[in-house]
């Protein structure tokens, strides 16, 4: 994880890594426009998620279609809710999210193993 951290600083030194008191850390990458999404909204995402050894196991890009969820109802992984509540439309950040804020101890087999940190890389695209 920390050479995902050291090369987060290296290719965007303007921005500052953030760390929740969850855990939860992120790198805004792109800023965006106008008011933050909130809990409760619909919103559309496009991500790609990777394990930390860099092995992509999803991507609404590849599929050419941008995720839609509600923010804060507990739709998606804890760390999803956490990281996109507070992004405005535009935004892009690049998310590391600990396992206890993702599958947990059970991990989503066969993609995604137990305990696993992962990384995001998400733009709100419209809510």
């Amino acid at each position: 994880m920390a050479e995902i951290i050291a090369k987060l600083k290296k290719d965007y030194p303007k921005s500052d890594l953030v760390t929740t008191d969850s855990g939860l850390q992120y790198v805004r990458t792109k800023e965006g426009e106008g008011e933050k999404v909130g809990k409760g909204k619909k919103i559309k995402a496009h991500y790609v998620g990777k394990l930390l050894d860099g092995t992509e196991f999803d991507s609404s890009v590849k599929r050419g279609t941008p995720f839609e969820f509600v923010v804060g109802t507990g739709q998606v992984i804890k760390g999803w809710d956490e990281a996109l509540s507070d992004m405005k439309k535009g935004e892009k950040r690049t998310l590391i999210i600990p396992s206890d804020l993702a599958y947990g101890p059970n991990g989503r087999p066969p993609t995604i193993p137990p305990s696993s940190t992962l990384v995001f890389e998400v733009e709100l695209v419209d809510f």
